[in-house]
């Protein structure tokens, strides 16, 4: 009933939005005559901000249509490579008229960028995709809003998105590709490349993993908290509700977008109402630009999605509760997860000094687990002074954590690790039990 009560809401306070943002307009606009009443500016701010506050958030789009390269502008067009039920990969292609550049780019490396699933959609990579794309081929994940899955396509378990991923890296070149994972689907990822490891099957030149729960153990995080120390059925009955009629998913259970983005501001509420204060405060001064990096921020960050009810426990029991990687317990299909078997595939893990989602050697992790891959080949880099959106996103990212993911992937590109042994066979386990069906 809580998403049906949600939804409810929404609509209720739609036409109050709307009411909002044009009477807002009224008291702005030059040629209104109400513009010139006193107190109009603070009034217009007030409304505008009342606006912001009950509208509904669309998933936005990246809107890269050019990018520099060798000091000249190409244009980007956004393609759809794969399209799945849960998942669209998508291509940043790049074209140029100009002879010595397109040839530059057509020998720079491609780069698989695994987006994360948790919540907000993939375009709070935006940033990343456009920085890459200075100097690699760049493919996104794009994953689907669970709502708009129709029922009749089935579950969406964590098994699924390894699957996924290991699509996705054959499509982009396998063993000539790099993969880089942003915050949870490090783990997934570095589950699909050690199953092709395992498997005898080439393995991309590189991986980086920033920011994400390899072994959530280390340096707990409130997030962390509250998904090692709840139990497995406390989030099957509290977070978990069925998508309402107006939605094509109409009857998928979901953890549903709008109790994540609840989590969200709950961490930090004094600083989300310190940024919505001064963003009145910025109206009220005409201080267009810090206004409009305002809209900019909460655009993205208020658009959530919904996650399939399957992948979202499974995530919480695999990697929260039984750290299942770390231990060595994970089987995928039978086949069990085996990251020693990684020989020919590059590592570079990334931390945020201020991260409070991924704490502090979380990431790190990895490097324990990847044996086979020779230390000299293992990179770590902690990026002073960042928090968790500071190593993909910002000043930060463009200034120092980049310059380290870009001359990584160059050297493995330029000169890629060969197998030096191959790895142990590894017994298939017996079959586990068919997944457990919740009851409508």
């Amino acid at each position: 009933m809580l998403y049906q009560f949600f939804e409810t809401q929404r609509a209720l306070l739609s036409p109050f939005s709307e009411f909002a943002a044009a009477s807002a307009k009224l008291y702005s606009h030059p040629l209104s005559p109400f513009t010139h009443t006193p107190m109009a500016q603070r009034l217009s701010a007030g409304l505008d901000l009342m606006h912001r506050l009950a509208k509904d958030y669309e998933k936005p789009e990246f809107d890269i249509k050019t990018v520099e390269v060798d000091g000249v502008d190409v244009a980007v067009q956004e393609l759809v490579a794969i399209e799945k039920p849960f998942c669209r990969l998508l291509r940043f292609k790049r074209y140029t008229d100009d002879s010595a550049v397109l040839a530059k780019m057509k020998d720079q490396p491609t780069v698989l960028v695994v987006a994360p699933l948790s919540g907000h959609h993939s375009t709070l990579l935006r940033e990343t995709v456009k920085q890459l794309l200075k100097d690699h081929k760049v493919y996104i994940t794009d994953w689907t809003d669970a709502r708009m899955v129709p029922l009749e396509v089935g579950p969406f378990h964590l098994d699924d998105y390894i699957r996924y991923v290991q699509e996705f890296i054959r499509h982009v070149g396998g063993a000539d590709c790099h993969v880089m994972s942003v915050c949870q689907p490090t783990v997934p990822v570095l589950a699909a490349i050690s199953l092709m490891a395992s498997a005898g099957e080439a393995t991309p030149r590189s991986m980086t993993m920033m920011g994400g729960p390899i072994d959530a153990r280390k340096s707990p995080t409130a997030v962390n908290n509250l998904a090692m120390n709840r139990s497995y059925s406390w989030f099957e009955n509290n977070v978990i509700y069925r998508v309402p009629t107006n939605f094509p998913g109409a009857g998928r259970e979901v953890y549903p977008g709008f109790l994540q983005h609840t989590g969200f501001v709950a961490m930090n509420p004094d600083r989300h109402l310190s940024s919505h204060y001064d963003y009145f405060l910025d109206l009220v001064r005409g201080d267009d630009d810090s206004a409009e990096a305002h809209r900019k921020f909460y655009d993205e960050y208020n658009a959530v999605l919904d996650m399939p009810a399957e992948y979202y426990l499974d995530t919480i029991k695999t990697v929260f509760q039984d750290f299942a990687l770390v231990n060595g317990t994970w089987f995928v299909d039978g086949q069990q997860v085996r990251p020693q078997d990684i020989q020919t595939t590059a590592l570079l893990t990334v931390e945020g000094e201020l991260d409070d989602i991924s704490g502090a050697g979380q990431t790190r992790a990895a490097h324990d687990l990847c044996e086979g891959v020779p230390k000299v080949h293992q990179f770590h880099y902690d990026a002073i002074g960042a928090g968790h959106y500071g190593i993909f996103s910002g000043r930060r990212w463009r200034e120092k954590v980049y310059p380290q993911v870009r001359d990584f992937i160059a050297k493995y590109e330029a000169s890629p690790l060969k197998q030096t042994a191959k790895a142990t066979p590894v017994k298939a386990a017996p079959k586990p039990a068919a997944k457990r069906t919740r009851r409508a």
